[in-house]
């Protein structure tokens, strides 16, 4: 890794030392009989990490665990990296090996929630230290690392009503329970709902996948002759969304969340695809394990949120953009 990347790194967690003491949050993550931390850094042990993906068959999760490993390498850790497959049993039972084999700190990607909470209760109970990336896990983690989902939902919103000019019939393609589509969802309903000329028709769920949400989309065609514009919750979902949208021949416009580098294309190309509000999932991760190594070294409190700017690519600003 870069000397710059070990660099932000080593700046951020000392900040994090620094600043936490003011931050909001009185939540204490030591629950269960957690071993010592403080002075680890010291230790001659050597540092492992875990990280548990929701999914892997991604690019936005691919990029991501590429930093990961970089950023682990960089302050020597070993790794451990799992694959749930959105199987949330699956997730349990990776995070629980995981804390047999003795990770210290656990960055968790949960595929459900609530769903894994038993998990991180397990892990707490072992003193790993847990930080939930991407997406919001229940239980007694030590900070959530995650982009402002209400407001990626939001931006996408407000580029679909400007576009409609504020009136037209539109639908969600809906997706997995976890904390950022629910927001995502939110923000998007509370963009359309300024404008009372946009009515929202149908609500379906492509649950993220690009051949479900194919399957869904043409539904959602059928159902609704005059639909004009439909919202993703995730680019994967839309890039399958896209392909009902063009083998329709209909006019019906396309926005979404992520940034991935099929979507950025379909955008430049022009089409139904409008817009997409990108996400930084290396930022997430690499300041996810900035939060996680401050509390090893020692930090008493480190933030329990942190949340990630997120940024509307259309087809005036998307060249050149890339995770």
């Amino acid at each position: 890794m870069k000397k710059k990347s070990l660099a932000f790194l080593i700046a951020l967690v000392f900040s994090v030392m620094f600043v936490a003491v003011g931050c909001s949050s009185d939540k204490s993550s030591s629950s269960g009989e957690k071993k010592e931390s403080e002075g680890k850094a010291a230790s001659d042990e050597e540092l492992l990490i875990g990280m548990s993906f929701q999914e892997m068959n991604n690019p936005y999760f691919i990029s991501m665990n590429e930093a990961f490993e970089d950023a682990a390498k960089a302050v020597g850790a070993k790794t451990i990296i799992a694959d749930a497959q959105h199987d949330v049993s699956k997730q349990i039972s990776d995070i629980e090996d995981m804390i047999q084999k003795g990770v210290d700190i656990l960055l968790i990607n949960p595929t459900d929630s609530k769903g894994v909470e038993s998990a991180v209760i397990a892990a707490n109970k072992a003193g790993v230290i847990v930080v939930a990336v991407d997406a919001q896990a229940s239980g007694p983690i030590d900070s959530f690392v995650g982009s402002k989902n209400y407001d990626a939902g939001l931006l996408a919103g407000e580029q679909m009503a400007k576009d409609l000019n504020g009136k037209g019939k539109v639908a969600i393609l809906d997706g997995i329970p976890v904390v950022p589509i629910l927001e995502r969802v939110e923000g998007f309903k509370a963009a359309i709902a300024k404008h009372p000329g946009i009515e929202l028709v149908d609500t379906q769920n492509g649950k993220q996948n690009r051949e479900k949400a194919m399957s869904v989309t043409e539904n959602m065609l059928q159902a609704n002759p005059d639909l004009n514009a439909i919202f993703s919750v995730n680019d994967e979902g839309a890039l399958g969304s896209l392909g009902a949208i063009e083998a329709s021949g209909r006019d019906v416009f396309l926005y979404s969340v992520d940034g991935h580098p099929e979507a950025i294309e379909a955008i430049l190309k022009g089409g139904a695809f409008k817009a997409t509000t990108a996400q930084f999932p290396r930022d997430q991760v690499r300041i996810g394990l900035g939060m996680a190594l401050a509390k090893y070294w020692g930090a008493k409190v480190v933030p329990t949120e942190v949340p990630i700017d997120v940024k509307l690519q259309t087809k005036e600003n998307a060249k050149g953009f890339s995770w």
